[in-house]
This record gives C-alpha cells, structure tokens and sequence, in this order.
C-alpha cells in the first residue's frame, strides 16, 4: 500500500533538490560580472573624467587656435601681394602646426611612454588585446608604426598619396604620421568629402586650398570639372606638392557591400578589407599635374635618382593603413582618448610617375591592382599583426613615427598666446569705436 503524505508535507517528487549545474553556473558568472564591474568603476570613472578634460580642452584649441589662424592670413594679405610665394610658406607653416594640434590629442596621455618599449623587429605590438591598463596614465594610446618604403627621400618631391579608407581616424593618422617629413603637410592638398566644408576646422581648409568633393553619381561629371578647374587655380600657385585621395570614396564598412556586387556583375576581384577603387579623381590630377616631356613621355624620377630637379607630379604613394583586430579608429575616439592604448600601422609603397598609365582603362586596372595588393596586405596584417617583408627582403622592419613633445607645447602655447593677444586687440578696437 502506498504511504500518503500528510497535509503539509510536501510529496517526493515536490521536495527541494539541490540547485542544476547550469543555474549554479549563471550565479557565479553574474558574481564574477559584477565583481569585475566594481573593480573597474574607479578607471571608468577616471576614463570619463579624462575624455571630458580631454573634449574640453580640444575646444579651447579649437577656440584660439582656428581665429588666430584666420587673423593672422588677414593681416597678411598685403604680403600676399606683394610676394604670394612667401606668404603661402607662412600660411602653409600654419596650417601644419594645425594639424599638429590635431595629432598630438592622440599623442597625449602618456602615449609615448606607454608604446614606446613595444617596438619589434617584427612589428607585434597588439596593445589593443591588452586588459585594462594598470594607470591612468595608460588609458588611452594612438602610436603610429610605419612599414614599407621611407617616404622622406622623396618629401620633397610631388606625390599623390592613394590611401584606403575606414574610418575618420584615417586622417588624423595621415596627420601624425606625415609631420616629421619635413614640408609635407605645409604643401600638402586634401581631397575629403564636401561635409568637412561644414566643420571647424572647414574655413582653415578653405583657405588652404584643400578640395571638398561632393559623393554620388549625379555629381560625379561635374565634381571631376570642379577639381580640374581648382587644381588649374589653386594647385601651382599656392606651391602646393603633395596630394592625399581616398580613391574608394567612402568608408569601408559603407561601401563594401555595394563594391562587392559590382565586382561580382563585372568579373572583378572580390575585396573585402577594402573596396574597388574609383579612377576618376586619380585621372584628373594625373593629366593636371604630370609635366609632359618633348617627346611627349610623361617626366617622372626614379628612386635612386631624388637629387633630379623637380619636373611636376613625379611619384605615387600607395598607401595603407591597418588597425589592429581590424577595428578603425574615429574622431571620436581621437579626441576622448576612451579606447585602450592602439598601435596604427601604415604600409608605404613608392612608384615612379613614369610606371603609372595615364590612358583611363590602363590606369583603371593599375588602381585595382594596387587595391589587390593592399587586400593581401590586410589579410597578413590581420592573421599575423605584422606586414609581410617588402620584396628583396628576408624579414619586415618598422619605423615608430614619434612626436616632440616640446614641439607640441611650443605649437600650442603659439595658439593660446595667439588667441590672447588677438582678444585683446580686437577688445581694444571695439572700445575705440563703441
């Protein structure tokens, strides 16, 4: 006969057992969570703390440094006048120290003490795989690590830099990393989406002579006429010698998807850490600013011979940049400085003018092999951290492009000192005629 349970107590089947693995499992994963959590609100908090000094005193720069910069071309447009080719140096020496504002907020925060002692033959310095840094002053880091070929032995010559596109990170990157080639950035021109005309830093462009590009089909014929007649204006009479395009005219995670099925519909290589590039910018500036010899033969150099006189656009610069674990950096991220200490890696490669079709469906498939190369590029980059060795070459070596820090507080010191003394003068005036 089967036993009855009494009222209150509780049937076999119904009594408590002891908690399942995997609900024992959640508890004590939700415990490590929040234990984690809890160790780390004091770096969060100080992280927060950081970016808002940081986007403040980005402000402040941006305040004093770009007026100044804009009183400073008034006052000497007299000197434009009288002699233009000086006063464009001046300009252009501006507009650099700009930049480098701009540069060293991914400089600070102890970047350089950080990074520095990571620099390897082989190029290995994932610092984004790294946990939490240990100090506040490790918070944030942007180190740029330079591959390839040395593009100083020919910064003074003319370039066009073909660069791949990301993220906005990309120009500042491009910012740091060309500062020590001398003259580079002072002569530099930039071809960048019209929406930067809108920006802060929109009017210095303007000013510089930099060419705001405006995306989509319907522009695309008479963007290409807009270019042609600026860089006719603009280009030579302001002794500008680099230029920087992004010839995939976008951001990658953009324009992949769009890229991917026209190669498809085309019979064209399938990228996908970058996408197929357009050849109708690169076209005009080539026809624009290549000189033409007698026999009709475009001028051009050769890399063992940089001490030959400049005879327009002499070398294109293909250029690539990488981001470890393949996540790019914004402008955001530059200015707040909340993302772990990062190493950029950009990969140079040096060609003569006179290797480089100028006919459009030569110079088309010329691009698209460029852009082949950087895929491979990419991928190694991404399997092993490290660019493969350049032809000729046994093992991969890097150069760490590094800042002066005294230069940078000189830099801005100038700004703020600058922007006190036009408050001033214009505090002055405005009581003599009020």
């Amino acid at each position: 006969m089967t036993a009855t349970p009494r009222r209150g107590t509780p049937a076999p089947a119904l009594r408590s057992r002891p908690p399942s693995a995997p609900a024992e499992k959640d508890r004590t994963e939700s415990n490590v969570r929040m234990a984690m959590t809890l160790e780390e609100a004091p770096w969060l908090g100080w992280l927060l703390v950081k970016a808002l000094m940081r986007f403040a005193f980005m402000v402040a720069n941006n305040l004093v440094a770009i007026p100044s910069y804009i009183c400073y071309v008034i006052i000497l447009q007299p000197l434009r006048v009288l002699d233009s080719k000086r006063f464009w140096y001046i300009e252009g020496i501006m507009y650099k120290w700009l930049l480098g504002m701009v540069a060293s907020w991914g400089w600070y925060a102890g970047y350089t003490e950080t990074d520095s002692h990571f620099v390897a033959q082989t190029g290995l310095e994932l610092l984004a795989s790294r946990g939490p840094p240990a100090s506040a002053s490790q918070s944030a880091g942007i180190t740029v690590m330079e591959w390839g070929e040395d593009i100083k032995a020919v910064s003074k010559d003319e370039a066009v830099m073909l660069v791949n596109h990301q993220a906005t990170g990309d120009v500042c990157t491009l910012m740091m990393c060309l500062q020590d080639k001398g003259l580079v950035v002072a002569q530099m021109m930039w071809l960048m989406d019209h929406i930067f005309k809108y920006t802060n830093f929109g009017i210095v462009s303007l000013v510089h002579g930099d060419f705001f590009i405006r995306q989509g089909r319907s522009y695309r014929d008479q963007q290409l006429l807009l270019l042609k007649k600026h860089l006719e204006n603009n280009y030579r009479s302001r002794d500008r010698k680099w230029i920087v395009l992004f010839p995939e005219g976008g951001f990658l995670r953009k324009r992949r998807e769009t890229s991917q099925a026209f190669a498809k519909k085309n019979n064209l290589p399938f990228l996908t850490n970058v996408t197929l590039p357009r050849s109708g910018a690169t076209k005009i500036i080539l026809n624009a600013l290549v000189a033409q010899q007698k026999n009709g033969s475009p001028a051009g150099g050769d890399a063992k011979e940089l001490d030959s006189k400049s005879k327009g656009l002499q070398w294109i610069i293909d250029t690539t940049i990488a981001y470890p674990k393949a996540e790019p950096i914004d402008i955001q991220t530059w200015i707040l400085g909340y993302r772990k200490p990062t190493v950029t890696h950009v990969h140079y490669r040096i060609f003569p003018i006179k290797d480089v079709p100028l006919e459009t469906d030569d110079l088309t498939t010329w691009l698209y092999q460029r852009f082949v190369e950087k895929e491979d590029l990419l991928s190694h980059f991404y399997e092993t951290g490290a660019f493969p060795p350049s032809k000729g070459h046994k093992e991969a070596v890097c150069r760490e492009m590094t800042l002066s820090n005294m230069w940078i507080f000189l830099i801005q010191s100038f700004a703020f000192l600058s922007g006190y003394m036009w408050y001033n003068i214009i505090q002055y005036f405005y009581h003599c005629l009020f």
